[in-house]
């Protein structure tokens, strides 16, 4: 699987720019930010879960 560098990300910024514009940016930086918080509580949630449910079984 192939990594992306340092100018494909300069080259995804670039047309996020175009296509949303400067005052766009930071409102989708945010809700991005926000939206992955989440994730990262969902899946350490069911981790847990999942963990506790095999020591229960023991």
């Amino acid at each position: 699987m192939a990594s992306i560098g340092i100018p494909g990300l300069i080259l995804i910024l670039i047309i996020a720019l175009i296509i949303f514009g400067p005052s766009k940016l930071p409102e989708i930086g945010k809700a991005f930010g926000g939206s992955l918080k989440e994730f990262k509580k969902a899946t350490k949630d069911i981790s847990s879960d999942e963990s506790s449910q095999k020591e229960n079984e023991k």
